[in-house]
């Protein structure tokens, strides 16, 4: 059983426990992270989902994500999501998300970061979540939502992340 912490509409934690899979109650909402690992090339590394791996199966997503546990940080939730999904141990000490989306029930958080993997066969995959990674442009992505092969994120979004990487200062060119 999978337990989350609850906040309140201002991310105010509520000191109350959210079990995954049941409904949340009204005014209650957990955070999520998303974190998305861009090369010097400009490519981001994206993940393919297990065929049999519940929502979105078989589909190709951003690096790795997942819900936050409770007792987590999302700082702490993004290394672990990390980790676990494609053996990436990153250090999230004093980053913050690159930005937030509110979502029905929740905050989710993304966080960009830029590293050169070289090797990635070198990279532990969570066998119950991913079944291959690459390297993909902007343009690849925008091909494969169109071909319904990735996760149908608005384009909007995902041209969002590959402009903002590397970039601290919000949404300002700076």
């Amino acid at each position: 059983m999978e337990l989350w912490d609850a906040y309140d509409i201002d991310r105010q934690f509520k000191n109350k426990e959210l079990v995954r899979g049941e409904p949340l109650q009204k005014g209650d909402y957990h955070t999520v992270v998303h974190v998305c690992i861009f090369n010097s090339k400009g490519e981001m590394l994206i993940q393919q989902r297990q065929p049999f791996k519940k929502g979105w199966s078989n589909l190709w997503d951003v690096t790795c994500g997942g819900s936050v546990l409770k007792g987590e940080t999302s700082r702490q939730g993004a290394h672990r999501e990390l980790l676990e999904e494609v053996g990436i141990d990153y250090d999230f000490t004093d980053i913050r998300p690159n930005f937030t989306i509110n979502f029905n029930v929740g905050f989710d958080d993304f966080y960009l970061i830029e590293k050169n993997i070289e090797d990635l066969s070198s990279l532990k995959l969570q066998y119950e979540e991913v079944q291959a990674v690459k390297w993909a442009s902007m343009e690849e992505i925008f091909q494969m939502i169109d071909d319904k092969t990735f996760i149908p994120y608005f384009k909007s979004l995902i041209m969002t992340v590959f402009e903002i990487r590397g970039q601290h200062d919000g949404c300002i060119r700076i």
